[in-house]
């Protein structure tokens, strides 16, 4: 589903700033794997997501989606493989405009528009079904401005709107660190139901080692732009924090072994 093969990617090259921040990175996600992200600041993964993304160019490699070479396709290309949500929760949605409003927007993206903007009946009523699984009442709320909600309302929104055309592949960049914890553990939950429900291939980023632990079911660990840990199936699904820790500080050649180490 997702090839990234020798991946490189160097910012401010040439100059006394430069920044190596993946190096030769190789991973392969088959249809339906969920991917938790884990590493500190620096590590890569974020500069990994934006690379799948198209946010900038790589370096040398190539992407590939679904079998088709994104290397050197534009990021409002790629959009029509990706559905993504961000950490910032007033990103991914329009605030000024309606909810059913933004909705209509994810659910026509990458289709020829004509000059009528009007919502249909059939859509409507596949918003609010969808709307109604959040459980959180928005099915009542769907005129309402997006700008009115909260960021837990506003992420559970940007997450459905991802999902509505069930992307070849959904990426979570840390959607859930501006929540307070509480409204964090029910996107989490609502992310896991929507990547298994549609059979998604997904990849999350995560500074919590204990989310990355608990959901998917294959998790990565990230440093110096390389990966250092890739732990899938039953392995995962025993695996604890103090592990995660010991064996990263195996893998990177580290001593220590503190939530500092890999957290920010």
């Amino acid at each position: 589903m997702l090839e990234m093969h020798q991946i490189c990617k160097t910012f401010n090259k040439g100059t006394i700033n430069e920044k190596p921040a993946l190096r030769d990175l190789d991973l392969y996600l088959a249809p339906g794997d969920f991917v938790t992200v884990i590493g500190g600041n620096g590590a890569g993964k974020s500069t990994m997501l934006n690379a799948v993304a198209g946010v900038w160019p790589v370096d040398s490699g190539t992407i590939s989606i679904n079998g088709v070479d994104v290397t050197a396709m534009p990021e409002y290309k790629r959009a029509q493989f990706i559905g993504r949500v961000f950490q910032d929760p007033m990103m991914g949605t329009a605030p000024d405009m309606q909810i059913e409003e933004n909705m209509a927007l994810a659910l026509r993206r990458g289709k020829r528009r004509g000059f009528r903007w009007q919502i249909t009946r059939q859509e409507r009523e596949l918003f609010r079904e969808e709307l109604q699984l959040l459980g959180l009442g928005l099915e009542d709320r769907m005129t309402s401005k997006v700008g009115l909600l909260s960021g837990g309302q506003r992420q559970a929104l940007t997450l459905l709107m991802a999902s509505l055309q069930q992307p070849k592949l959904l990426l979570l960049d840390e959607h859930t660190a501006a929540l307070d914890p509480a409204t964090a553990a029910k996107v989490l939950e609502l992310s896991d139901r929507i990547v298994a429900e549609n059979s998604l291939t997904a990849m999350m980023i995560t500074h919590n080692m204990t989310d990355a632990i608990r959901h998917g079911n294959r998790l990565i660990m990230m440093n110096n732009g390389r990966i250092v840990l890739d732990i899938s199936g039953e392995e995962k699904k025993r695996l604890t924090k103090s592990e995660l820790l010991e064996r990263f500080a195996v893998s990177a050649g580290v001593q220590e072994e503190t939530d500092s180490l890999i957290l920010s």
